[in-house]
């Protein structure tokens, strides 16, 4: 089990209730680390075990490009116990939020090959990268995370920075691309872009609602609600998982997603990249095995 070292008190006891149901049942090694070195040597000794990342989104992120960069992802068995603040690809999995029923689940789940998306630097995404006003809401979010994440509601962090960023938010002109095939081009200036892997992002809220990430297929969403009332309209659509009801929002599946036109930033796992001009996102269908919760399959 890899967890990180610099836990907070919560996220300590939590892994703690966790593993008194673990070792009940199973043989469990806690290597802790803080930088990408210390995982890289927990990785290198872990043999054939099965890998458990214990935190958020971004603990499994970090343990999958690690992986990735070693070219060992694809004979690896992972786990995920889903002690972060969103918990968003967890929650695409199914996977139960409270630490000692998710402990169960690693004990009694299945496995299940998960797709990943990569891009042309060979940088990863488990769950779903999006820019525009989406990753402006997850860098003022970030903040807010981060202040109430003291006083145990850190999951607000995103939807005050979502409210925060549809008061002025970052309109870009794009050209986006499913499989060669142009969805928007840069005459019309969009709000926000997703490309998920995932449903959710920022605990819970569903750019991707219909996205499931072993189905071989990338989810596509472009919200072009560009006016006051409009993205007003959007944002409330999005708090429900509705928004794709919306004209002025475009979906579309595909293998391969390319973004280019003015500058923007991205938001990847929740990690802000930019200002980029253009990036390119593949699929690599079952990439890698997961567990799930389920009976195992014959």
């Amino acid at each position: 089990m890899i967890a990180n070292a610099e836990a907070g008190g919560e996220e300590q006891e939590s892994l703690r209730l966790a593993l008194e149901v673990l070792r009940a049942k199973a043989d469990v090694e806690v290597a802790r680390t803080s930088n990408p070195g210390e995982l890289d040597g927990v990785l290198h000794r872990a043999g054939g075990r099965l890998l458990v990342a214990a935190g958020g989104d971004g603990s499994l992120h970090a343990v999958v490009a690690a992986l990735h960069k070693r070219r060992e992802l694809g004979e690896s068995r992972l786990g995920l116990l889903p002690l972060g603040t969103g918990n968003d690809f967890a929650r695409t999995l199914g996977l139960p939020l409270e630490p000692q029923a998710a402990a169960e689940a690693l004990l009694t789940g299945r496995e299940r090959r998960m797709d990943l998306i990569v891009d042309e630097l060979g940088q990863v995404v488990v769950n779903s990268v999006h820019l525009g006003a989406s990753a402006q809401a997850s860098r003022r979010g970030a903040r807010w995370k981060r202040r109430l994440g003291k006083f145990g509601f850190g999951i607000l962090g995103y939807p005050i920075g979502a409210v925060l960023s549809a008061v002025r938010p970052p309109y870009v002109r794009l050209r986006i691309e499913v499989d060669g095939e142009v969805l928007v081009d840069v005459a019309d200036p969009v709000l926000m872009v997703a490309v998920g892997n995932g449903t959710s992002v920022g605990g819970g809220t569903e750019l991707t609602p219909e996205a499931d990430p072993g189905d071989a297929r990338l989810d596509v969403m472009v919200s072009r609600a560009i006016g006051p009332l409009e993205r007003f309209g959007y944002v409330w659509k999005l708090t429900r998982g509705t928004h794709e009801e919306r004209e002025d929002v475009l979906t579309a599946r595909g293998r391969t997603v390319t973004v280019s036109g003015e500058e923007f930033y991205l938001s990847a796992d929740g990690e802000i990249d930019g200002p980029e001009r253009r990036r390119t996102w593949r699929l690599e269908p079952a990439a890698y095995r997961i567990l799930v919760p389920g009976a195992p399959q014959a």
